[in-house]
Protein backbone atom coordinates (compact mmCIF):
# COMPACT_ATOMS: atom_id res chain seq x y z
CA UNK A 1 0.00 0.00 0.00
CA UNK A 2 1.11 3.48 -0.72
CA UNK A 3 0.57 6.51 1.70
CA UNK A 4 0.96 9.96 0.15
CA UNK A 5 1.61 12.69 2.60
CA UNK A 6 0.16 16.61 1.43
CA UNK A 7 1.54 19.67 1.81
CA UNK A 8 -0.72 21.87 4.19
CA UNK A 9 -2.58 25.14 2.51
CA UNK A 10 -1.29 28.38 2.66
CA UNK A 11 -1.62 29.64 6.69
CA UNK A 12 -1.04 26.65 7.85
CA UNK A 13 2.82 25.50 8.90
CA UNK A 14 1.97 22.35 10.65
CA UNK A 15 2.35 18.93 8.58
CA UNK A 16 0.81 15.64 9.17
CA UNK A 17 3.93 13.62 9.72
CA UNK A 18 7.56 14.33 10.89
CA UNK A 19 10.40 11.95 9.33
CA UNK A 20 10.00 10.02 12.59
CA UNK A 21 6.56 8.94 12.08
CA UNK A 22 7.30 8.06 8.40
CA UNK A 23 9.75 5.80 9.98
CA UNK A 24 7.11 3.72 11.40
CA UNK A 25 5.06 3.65 9.22
CA UNK A 26 7.74 2.10 6.67
CA UNK A 27 8.18 -0.73 9.56
CA UNK A 28 4.75 -1.24 9.00
CA UNK A 29 5.76 -2.51 5.16
CA UNK A 30 4.32 0.51 3.35
CA UNK A 31 5.80 2.65 0.74
CA UNK A 32 5.43 6.90 1.66
CA UNK A 33 5.31 9.56 -0.89
CA UNK A 34 5.49 13.19 0.57
CA UNK A 35 4.97 15.98 -1.30
CA UNK A 36 7.82 17.97 -1.92
CA UNK A 37 8.32 20.99 0.69
CA UNK A 38 5.08 19.31 2.32
CA UNK A 39 7.48 19.86 5.78
CA UNK A 40 9.31 23.38 5.82
CA UNK A 41 7.32 25.37 7.64
CA UNK A 42 7.43 23.09 10.07
CA UNK A 43 11.41 23.35 9.74
CA UNK A 44 11.91 19.95 8.25
CA UNK A 45 13.29 19.67 4.92
CA UNK A 46 12.36 17.00 1.60
CA UNK A 47 16.38 15.48 2.51
CA UNK A 48 15.14 14.88 6.13
CA UNK A 49 11.80 13.19 4.59
CA UNK A 50 14.21 11.15 2.62
CA UNK A 51 16.55 10.09 4.95
CA UNK A 52 13.27 8.64 6.89
CA UNK A 53 12.80 6.28 3.95
CA UNK A 54 9.79 8.44 2.12
CA UNK A 55 9.67 9.38 -1.66
CA UNK A 56 9.82 13.16 -2.80
CA UNK A 57 6.62 13.51 -5.47
CA UNK A 58 5.09 16.34 -6.87
CA UNK A 59 1.20 16.57 -5.40
CA UNK A 60 -0.33 15.21 -8.51
CA UNK A 61 1.52 12.02 -7.67
CA UNK A 62 0.69 12.20 -4.27
CA UNK A 63 -3.16 12.29 -4.94
CA UNK A 64 -2.84 9.17 -6.26
CA UNK A 65 -1.46 7.68 -3.45
CA UNK A 66 -4.13 4.32 -1.92
CA UNK A 67 -4.00 6.21 1.47
CA UNK A 68 -3.76 10.29 1.61
CA UNK A 69 -2.83 11.93 4.76
CA UNK A 70 -3.11 15.33 5.91
CA UNK A 71 -4.20 17.83 8.46
CA UNK A 72 -6.80 19.69 5.56
CA UNK A 73 -8.72 18.11 3.32
CA UNK A 74 -7.55 18.89 -0.15
CA UNK A 75 -9.25 21.26 -2.38
CA UNK A 76 -12.86 20.74 -4.22
CA UNK A 77 -10.95 20.04 -7.41
CA UNK A 78 -8.88 17.74 -6.18
CA UNK A 79 -11.30 15.51 -4.27
CA UNK A 80 -13.17 15.09 -7.61
CA UNK A 81 -9.82 13.21 -8.99
CA UNK A 82 -9.93 10.93 -6.07
CA UNK A 83 -11.22 7.42 -6.53
CA UNK A 84 -13.96 5.42 -4.97
CA UNK A 85 -11.20 2.84 -3.25
CA UNK A 86 -8.79 5.96 -2.23
CA UNK A 87 -8.80 6.39 1.52
CA UNK A 88 -8.48 9.97 2.62
CA UNK A 89 -7.47 10.60 6.56
CA UNK A 90 -7.19 14.27 8.06
CA UNK A 91 -9.61 17.09 9.59
CA UNK A 92 -12.26 17.83 8.26
CA UNK A 93 -15.11 18.91 11.22
CA UNK A 94 -17.69 16.81 9.67
CA UNK A 95 -20.41 17.54 12.60
CA UNK A 96 -19.90 21.27 11.20
CA UNK A 97 -19.30 20.92 7.49
CA UNK A 98 -22.15 19.18 6.01
CA UNK A 99 -21.22 19.73 2.43
CA UNK A 100 -17.87 18.12 2.69
CA UNK A 101 -19.43 15.23 3.95
CA UNK A 102 -21.88 14.67 1.47
CA UNK A 103 -19.32 15.24 -1.38
CA UNK A 104 -17.64 12.68 0.05
CA UNK A 105 -20.31 10.37 0.21
CA UNK A 106 -21.60 11.44 -3.41
CA UNK A 107 -17.73 10.36 -4.50
CA UNK A 108 -18.27 7.53 -2.75
CA UNK A 109 -14.56 8.18 -0.74
CA UNK A 110 -13.82 6.28 2.48
CA UNK A 111 -12.92 9.32 4.89
CA UNK A 112 -11.30 9.27 8.16
CA UNK A 113 -11.53 12.77 10.51
CA UNK A 114 -9.39 12.66 13.15
CA UNK A 115 -11.24 14.57 15.13
CA UNK A 116 -13.98 12.29 15.35
CA UNK A 117 -11.70 9.94 17.08
CA UNK A 118 -14.12 8.39 20.16
CA UNK A 119 -12.43 10.25 23.29
CA UNK A 120 -12.11 6.57 25.11
CA UNK A 121 -9.31 5.27 27.18
CA UNK A 122 -8.21 3.31 24.77
CA UNK A 123 -8.30 6.07 21.92
CA UNK A 124 -6.31 8.64 23.62
CA UNK A 125 -3.20 7.93 22.24
CA UNK A 126 -4.54 9.05 18.65
CA UNK A 127 -6.78 11.93 19.80
CA UNK A 128 -5.63 14.96 18.17
CA UNK A 129 -8.11 17.36 19.48
CA UNK A 130 -6.38 16.62 22.98
CA UNK A 131 -2.76 17.00 21.41
CA UNK A 132 -4.06 20.31 19.53
CA UNK A 133 -5.68 21.49 22.47
CA UNK A 134 -2.47 20.88 24.56
CA UNK A 135 -0.68 23.10 22.08
CA UNK A 136 -3.42 26.04 22.19
CA UNK A 137 -4.01 26.47 25.78
CA UNK A 138 -0.17 26.78 25.70
CA UNK A 139 0.70 29.30 23.39
CA UNK A 140 -2.56 31.79 24.52
CA UNK A 141 -1.38 32.28 27.54
CA UNK A 142 1.90 33.52 25.98
CA UNK A 143 0.28 35.47 23.46
CA UNK A 144 -1.87 37.15 26.35
CA UNK A 145 1.14 37.89 28.10
CA UNK A 146 2.92 39.17 25.26
CA UNK A 147 0.10 41.88 24.58
CA UNK A 148 -1.16 42.56 28.25
CA UNK A 149 1.16 45.58 29.72
CA UNK A 150 1.05 43.99 32.96
CA UNK A 151 2.88 41.53 34.47
CA UNK A 152 1.73 37.77 35.45
CA UNK A 153 3.60 37.28 38.58
CA UNK A 154 3.98 39.40 41.72
CA UNK A 155 7.37 41.34 42.21
CA UNK A 156 8.70 42.82 45.23
CA UNK A 157 10.97 45.68 43.79
CA UNK A 158 12.91 48.57 44.87
CA UNK A 159 10.07 50.55 43.33
CA UNK A 160 7.60 49.01 45.28
CA UNK A 161 5.59 46.17 44.56
CA UNK A 162 3.78 45.17 41.66
CA UNK A 163 0.49 42.85 42.32
CA UNK A 164 0.39 39.65 39.90
CA UNK A 165 -2.09 39.55 36.87
CA UNK A 166 -5.99 38.20 37.37
CA UNK A 167 -6.74 35.48 34.96
CA UNK A 168 -9.84 33.73 34.09
CA UNK A 169 -10.01 30.60 32.00
CA UNK A 170 -13.51 29.74 30.37
CA UNK A 171 -13.70 26.09 29.47
CA UNK A 172 -11.74 23.78 31.44
CA UNK A 173 -11.25 21.19 29.05
CA UNK A 174 -7.46 20.27 27.95
CA UNK A 175 -6.85 23.21 26.64
CA UNK A 176 -8.40 25.09 29.31
CA UNK A 177 -6.29 23.13 32.05
CA UNK A 178 -3.00 23.84 29.98
CA UNK A 179 -4.02 27.55 30.06
CA UNK A 180 -4.75 27.35 33.91
CA UNK A 181 -1.29 25.15 34.49
CA UNK A 182 0.85 27.98 31.80
CA UNK A 183 -0.52 30.93 33.72
CA UNK A 184 0.25 29.24 37.31
CA UNK A 185 3.84 28.81 36.15
CA UNK A 186 4.22 32.50 34.90
CA UNK A 187 2.83 33.41 38.67
CA UNK A 188 -0.73 35.11 37.81
CA UNK A 189 -3.41 34.49 40.06
CA UNK A 190 -6.11 31.99 38.53
CA UNK A 191 -9.98 31.59 38.31
CA UNK A 192 -11.65 28.94 35.48
CA UNK A 193 -15.43 28.35 35.04
CA UNK A 194 -16.71 25.13 33.25
CA UNK A 195 -20.04 23.41 32.68
CA UNK A 196 -18.55 19.76 33.95
CA UNK A 197 -18.64 19.45 37.50
CA UNK A 198 -15.57 16.65 37.00
CA UNK A 199 -13.57 19.41 35.78
CA UNK A 200 -13.61 21.04 39.44
CA UNK A 201 -11.30 19.05 40.99
CA UNK A 202 -8.70 19.03 38.03
CA UNK A 203 -9.11 23.26 38.24
CA UNK A 204 -7.94 23.01 42.15
CA UNK A 205 -5.27 20.36 41.89
CA UNK A 206 -3.24 22.84 39.24
CA UNK A 207 -3.83 25.98 41.82
CA UNK A 208 -6.79 27.84 40.24
CA UNK A 209 -10.25 28.70 41.80
CA UNK A 210 -12.96 27.05 40.10
CA UNK A 211 -16.45 29.16 39.82
CA UNK A 212 -19.31 27.12 40.20
CA UNK A 213 -22.64 27.86 38.99
CA UNK A 214 -25.23 25.12 40.30
CA UNK A 215 -27.37 23.40 37.86
CA UNK A 216 -25.33 22.50 34.93
CA UNK A 217 -26.91 19.48 33.41
CA UNK A 218 -23.48 16.96 32.83
CA UNK A 219 -24.51 14.04 30.93
CA UNK A 220 -22.18 11.06 31.21
CA UNK A 221 -23.59 9.95 27.68
CA UNK A 222 -21.81 12.79 25.95
CA UNK A 223 -18.34 11.08 25.87
CA UNK A 224 -16.57 13.79 27.57
CA UNK A 225 -17.64 16.76 25.86
CA UNK A 226 -19.56 19.62 26.82
CA UNK A 227 -23.59 19.69 26.26
CA UNK A 228 -26.28 22.24 25.49
CA UNK A 229 -27.42 23.54 29.34
CA UNK A 230 -30.85 25.54 30.04
CA UNK A 231 -31.33 28.65 29.14
CA UNK A 232 -32.18 29.02 33.26
CA UNK A 233 -28.69 27.91 33.67
CA UNK A 234 -27.03 30.00 31.11
CA UNK A 235 -28.49 32.86 32.47
CA UNK A 236 -27.23 32.23 36.03
CA UNK A 237 -23.82 31.48 33.87
CA UNK A 238 -23.60 35.00 32.62
CA UNK A 239 -24.37 36.97 35.36
CA UNK A 240 -21.46 35.15 37.40
CA UNK A 241 -18.96 34.58 34.39
CA UNK A 242 -19.75 38.79 33.84
CA UNK A 243 -19.09 39.41 37.08
CA UNK A 244 -15.68 37.49 36.93
CA UNK A 245 -14.70 38.74 33.98
CA UNK A 246 -14.77 42.99 34.75
CA UNK A 247 -12.20 42.01 37.34
CA UNK A 248 -9.91 39.85 35.18
CA UNK A 249 -6.70 41.21 33.02
CA UNK A 250 -6.54 38.18 30.62
CA UNK A 251 -9.56 35.73 29.93
CA UNK A 252 -8.74 32.79 27.76
CA UNK A 253 -11.74 31.27 26.08
CA UNK A 254 -11.91 27.73 25.05
CA UNK A 255 -15.69 26.99 25.43
CA UNK A 256 -17.05 25.00 22.42
CA UNK A 257 -20.00 22.49 21.71
CA UNK A 258 -19.41 20.20 19.16
CA UNK A 259 -20.92 20.84 15.89
CA UNK A 260 -22.61 24.04 17.33
CA UNK A 261 -22.29 27.67 17.84
CA UNK A 262 -19.72 28.42 20.70
CA UNK A 263 -21.26 29.34 23.79
CA UNK A 264 -21.58 33.56 24.44
CA UNK A 265 -20.18 33.68 27.80
CA UNK A 266 -18.85 37.63 27.91
CA UNK A 267 -21.09 40.41 26.00
CA UNK A 268 -19.72 43.55 24.65
CA UNK A 269 -21.30 44.90 27.86
CA UNK A 270 -19.12 43.45 29.74
CA UNK A 271 -16.05 44.00 28.10
CA UNK A 272 -16.81 47.83 28.16
CA UNK A 273 -16.44 47.42 31.65
CA UNK A 274 -13.12 45.53 31.48
CA UNK A 275 -9.99 47.36 32.99
CA UNK A 276 -8.24 49.14 30.02
CA UNK A 277 -5.29 46.88 28.87
CA UNK A 278 -7.23 43.76 29.33
CA UNK A 279 -6.57 40.86 26.93
CA UNK A 280 -8.88 38.55 25.68
CA UNK A 281 -7.81 34.87 23.96
CA UNK A 282 -10.39 33.69 22.37
CA UNK A 283 -9.93 29.95 20.69
CA UNK A 284 -13.39 29.30 19.62
CA UNK A 285 -13.10 31.99 17.36
CA UNK A 286 -13.89 29.88 14.24
CA UNK A 287 -17.20 28.45 15.46
CA UNK A 288 -18.80 32.09 16.40
CA UNK A 289 -16.27 33.02 19.69
CA UNK A 290 -17.05 32.91 23.38
CA UNK A 291 -16.90 36.64 23.48
CA UNK A 292 -19.92 38.54 21.60
CA UNK A 293 -16.88 41.33 19.90
CA UNK A 294 -14.84 38.36 18.72
CA UNK A 295 -13.99 38.28 14.96
CA UNK A 296 -11.95 35.45 13.52
CA UNK A 297 -8.09 35.61 12.63
CA UNK A 298 -8.57 39.51 13.85
CA UNK A 299 -7.06 41.54 16.72
CA UNK A 300 -9.41 44.40 17.77
CA UNK A 301 -9.54 46.80 19.90
CA UNK A 302 -12.46 47.90 22.11
CA UNK A 303 -12.35 50.16 25.15
CA UNK A 304 -8.49 49.96 25.10
CA UNK A 305 -9.75 45.78 25.69
CA UNK A 306 -7.60 43.47 22.90
CA UNK A 307 -9.57 40.64 21.72
CA UNK A 308 -7.18 38.22 19.47
CA UNK A 309 -9.73 35.88 17.63
CA UNK A 310 -7.35 32.76 16.90
CA UNK A 311 -8.76 28.84 16.73
CA UNK A 312 -5.78 27.39 14.76
CA UNK A 313 -2.50 28.76 17.52
CA UNK A 314 -1.38 25.00 17.02
CA UNK A 315 -0.09 26.17 13.58
CA UNK A 316 1.54 28.50 15.34
CA UNK A 317 4.06 25.78 17.41
CA UNK A 318 4.09 23.97 13.86
CA UNK A 319 7.61 21.76 14.82
CA UNK A 320 5.89 19.98 18.27
CA UNK A 321 2.35 20.72 17.69
CA UNK A 322 3.33 18.52 14.13
CA UNK A 323 5.26 15.70 16.01
CA UNK A 324 2.03 15.07 18.63
CA UNK A 325 -0.18 14.69 15.26
CA UNK A 326 2.01 12.83 13.62
CA UNK A 327 2.20 10.21 16.60
CA UNK A 328 -1.57 10.33 17.15
CA UNK A 329 -1.64 9.90 13.19
CA UNK A 330 0.65 6.95 13.38
CA UNK A 331 -1.38 5.26 16.36
CA UNK A 332 -4.63 5.63 14.41
CA UNK A 333 -2.95 3.57 11.16
CA UNK A 334 -1.82 0.67 12.77
CA UNK A 335 -5.45 -0.23 13.30
CA UNK A 336 -6.03 -0.21 9.89
CA UNK A 337 -2.55 -1.42 8.41
CA UNK A 338 -2.56 -5.21 8.33
CA UNK A 339 -0.04 -7.95 7.26
CA UNK A 340 2.20 -6.73 4.52
CA UNK A 341 1.44 -3.33 4.49
CA UNK A 342 -2.18 -4.03 2.99
CA UNK A 343 -5.28 -1.94 4.12
CA UNK A 344 -7.14 -3.90 6.53
CA UNK A 345 -10.83 -1.51 7.52
CA UNK A 346 -11.96 -3.65 10.61
CA UNK A 347 -15.38 -2.17 11.13
CA UNK A 348 -15.82 -4.18 14.87
CA UNK A 349 -12.73 -2.06 16.06
CA UNK A 350 -15.05 0.77 17.57
CA UNK A 351 -12.42 3.02 17.00
CA UNK A 352 -12.42 2.49 13.34
CA UNK A 353 -15.66 2.53 12.63
CA UNK A 354 -16.54 5.78 14.80
CA UNK A 355 -13.95 7.81 13.13
CA UNK A 356 -14.66 6.73 9.54
CA UNK A 357 -17.17 9.23 8.44
CA UNK A 358 -17.80 7.78 4.80
CA UNK A 359 -17.59 4.85 3.50
CA UNK A 360 -19.24 3.72 -0.12
CA UNK A 361 -21.37 6.28 -0.39
CA UNK A 362 -22.48 5.77 3.63
CA UNK A 363 -22.02 7.48 6.75
CA UNK A 364 -20.56 5.12 9.47
CA UNK A 365 -19.93 7.11 12.79
CA UNK A 366 -23.38 7.39 14.71
CA UNK A 367 -22.29 10.76 16.09
CA UNK A 368 -22.15 12.38 12.62
CA UNK A 369 -24.83 10.74 11.28
CA UNK A 370 -27.20 11.72 14.40
CA UNK A 371 -26.19 15.26 14.24
CA UNK A 372 -26.17 15.76 10.56
CA UNK A 373 -29.44 13.51 9.46
CA UNK A 374 -31.28 12.94 12.68
CA UNK A 375 -34.28 12.83 10.59
CA UNK A 376 -33.12 10.89 7.57
CA UNK A 377 -29.99 8.95 8.39
CA UNK A 378 -27.96 7.97 5.38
Amino acid sequence: MTIGLLKEPEGEHRVALLPESVKSLISLEVNVWVESQAGNHAFVSDTDFEKSGAKISQREEVLKADLILGINPPTSTELETLKAEQVLVCVFQPLSNKVLVERFLKLGITSFSMDNVPRTTRAQAMDILSSMATVAGYKAVLMAASHSPRFFPMFMTAAGSIIPSKVLVLGAGVAGLQAIATARRLGAVVEAFDVRAAAEEEVKSLGAKFIKVEGAKDEATAGGYAVEQSEEYKAKQQALIQEHAKKSNIIICTAQIPGRKAPLLITKETVAEMVPGSVIIDLASSSGGNCELTQDNQTINSNGVSIIGNSNLPSTMPLDASKMYGKNMVNFLKLIIGEFGALNLNWDDDIVFNTCVTHQGSIQSERVKSILFPSNPV
